[in-house]
């Protein structure tokens, strides 16, 4: 019998969604789309996670459960309420200068929390896992370009081609350049003085840069040592 009231992935999804909701109350997002009704998915989606957690059910069954078939159409009517698959640059053109730091941050938070919820039953179909780095994405990336934070002389800023679209994965890594092929583990956003990240590159001594996998795939012959800092954060996340 598998302990689902302490699944990872779970623990982090029923997390993912209040951050969610914080973000729609605290976004500044404007323009039309509809408000009350992606809060109220949300709300369902969290009860069904929470029935999961407290099924007790194999993760292949919990993947294939009415409940995961529930989640998937409710996430389906959040982007329908958010304005449709281009949500995020319909905000980011509605946002004034001023508003726009705090509208990127909240957008990384919704893409992060539909990141988490949409990809859950890939990562309950991969068994038995006893590890928070199984509740977040980790997927292999390219680095499109580097650029140096405007406000933190040791940070660089670079965008990260994950597989048919981009993340923003800011380092403090200076040897990191354009065509590495990198890990990136698709965690809570953080801003670093104005500059949001949306991922953490991996790495133990220094970033990993010739990672096998091709974009948006899991990474390959990762080791062991270079999960250490997710594995803090997703339980940071869990403990915040």
């Amino acid at each position: 019998m598998w302990d689902t009231s302490k699944d990872y992935r779970l623990m982090v999804a029923v997390k993912a969604v209040d951050l969610f909701r914080r973000a729609l109350e605290a976004g500044g997002f404007r323009g039309q789309w509809k408000k009350k009704p992606a809060i109220q998915a949300a709300s369902e989606i969290e009860r069904a996670l929470q029935s999961l957690i407290y099924s007790y059910l194999e993760p292949e069954d919990l993947a294939a459960s009415p409940e995961m078939i529930g989640i998937d159409e409710k996430l389906k009517e959040i982007v329908d309420a958010l304005g449709g698959e281009d949500w995020s640059r319909k905000f980011l053109d509605e946002a004034s200068r001023d508003e726009r730091e705090r509208v990127e941050e909240n957008i990384a938070k919704v893409k992060f929390f539909l990141n988490t919820i949409g990809n859950l039953r890939g990562r309950l179909m991969l068994g038995k896992i006893a590890d928070p780095v199984i509740a977040v994405d980790i997927v292999a990336g390219e680095v499109m370009s580097v650029g140096g934070h405007p406000s933190a002389d040791k940070l660089q800023i670079c965008n990260v081609n994950v597989g048919g679209r981009s993340l923003k994965v800011v380092t403090n890594d200076p040897d990191v350049r354009e065509n590495d092929r990198v890990a990136v583990a698709l965690l809570p956003p953080q801003n670093f003085m104005g500059v949001v990240s949306e991922g953490m590159f991996l790495g133990a001594d220094g970033v990993l840069r010739d990672v096998e996998g091709n974009p948006g795939e899991m990474p390959r012959g990762i080791p062991l040592e270079a999960l250490n800092e997710t594995r803090n954060l997703v339980e940071d996340f869990l403990a915040g």
